[in-house]
Parts: C-alpha cells; structure tokens; sequence
C-alpha cells in the first residue's frame, strides 16, 4: 500500500510538474493550439513586445525601414495611452499590432476577472490609438492556461508564440542577442518559417534602453537578406 501510495503521489507530482511547464513554454499545445511557426522555410517573422518605447521603437522602425521588412508588435496598454503616436508610426509603417495586455502581469498567475480586464482595457488602448488592429494576442512571459487562451479566441484574438528565443531583455550586446537567434535557428530542418522573440521596451518602465536589440535587428536582417529570407509580420506569414 505505501508503495502504491509514494507511486500516485510521484505521478501527481510529475503531473503538476508537467502542467507548469506547458503554462510557460512558448512551444507546447497542451492548453490549446497557439501559432509558433509558420509553414514556409524562406519566411522569418519578427516580433517585438513590450513597446511602444521611446527611442527604441522609433529606431527599430529605421532598421526595418531600410531592409523593407515587416515585423510585428505586441504592445502594452499602458504605454499605448502614454505614447499613441509610436502606436501610429508602427501602424504607419505597415506593421502588425497586438495585443500584449494592459499592465504586462503572468496571466497563468492572474484571476479570471484580471484576466478579461487586462484585454480589454489594452484593447481600449489600442482602438483609440490607432482604430481597428490586427486581432493578435501575445501573454506576457508566454504564461497561458486554458482560460487565458479561451479569453483571447472570445475577443477574436489569435494566440501566437515564438520558436526562436533571443533573450535581448537581459543581453549585455548585440552579438548576445544574435548569437542566440542563429544557434537556435540553425539546427531546423529548415521545412518551416520561424517566429522570433525580440523586445523594443521593457514591462518594468517606459524608456528601457533596448539599444542592443536595434543593432541586432539590423545584423538579422543582412544575415538572412543574403540567405533569401524575406521578414514578414504574422498576418503575412504562410
């Protein structure tokens, strides 16, 4: 009896060992189907979360400029309401725009009812910003469960993910960041289009330097030009 009792309780313990992981990791379906590739290998998605932040996104929108490239923003509510006019230059530069929450908490961590004020309240933000956006939705630390998803699909919001992770919210260069990108792209098979995780602000204030991120924005973008890889926003990727 003890032993069937010590079995139960490691499988529960592996279970809810199991359940935490698939609320944080940006890959698994366990909670619902979130986008975290596309489908075609000669497409690299850019994302961005955290903004809109100043100077940063406004540099950021230089570097993309110059390449011709499409990225997608997922942004903050409350630096929406603080800068609307950063909010408009995304828009105006023919980027996405997303939802990323009004004040940037876990939601897995978050009550139902902070959950669905949290949305809405970046959805506000956004609609007096700019109007109509892209019906994205990014949760912040990619925390999610069952609710957090089925939140975002009431709202018309798509869940989307990432499966390259370039860790630019603590790097101490642009070579960091980089490097990070390349290593984790460069071992695929190379049959699908990756989603990758930039930052061009930070969810603890408004004005983080995100300095790194731009230039290693811009060394992405000649890297995978040369390849042939066009960067594309995630209404555009296949």
């Amino acid at each position: 009896m003890i032993q069937v009792i010590s079995i139960i309780v490691s499988a529960a313990a592996a279970a809810a060992a199991y359940a935490g992981y698939a609320s944080m990791s940006p890959g698994t379906q366990l909670y619902g189907r979130t986008r975290t590739r596309g489908r075609n290998p000669q497409q690299i998605a850019l994302t961005y979360d955290d903004g809109p932040n100043d100077p940063h996104t406004l540099r950021l929108l230089e570097v993309l400029a110059r390449h011709d490239a499409r990225a997608t923003f997922f942004l903050i509510g409350r630096y929406v309401r603080q800068r609307p006019d950063i909010v408009r230059a995304i828009r105006d530069a023919g980027h996405a725009i997303g939802n990323h929450t009004y004040s940037h908490p876990n939601l897995a961590l978050v009550s139902p009812a902070r959950l669905c004020r949290e949305l809405e309240d970046c959805h506000k933000a956004l609609q007096d910003a700019i109007g109509d956006y892209q019906p994205l939705f990014r949760p912040p630390f990619g925390g999610k469960r069952p609710d957090v998803l089925r939140a975002a699909r009431r709202m018309g919001l798509e869940p989307v993910m990432w499966s390259v992770t370039a860790y630019d919210w603590s790097a101490k260069s642009s070579d960091s960041i980089v490097g990070h990108a390349t290593r984790q792209m460069g071992p695929r098979d190379g049959k699908q289009g990756e989603i990758i995780l930039l930052h061009d602000g930070g969810h603890l204030e408004f004005g983080a330097d995100r300095s790194h991120t731009v230039e290693a924005t811009r060394r992405l973008l000649e890297k995978y030009s040369a390849e042939g890889k066009r960067f594309v926003a995630i209404p555009d990727l296949e």
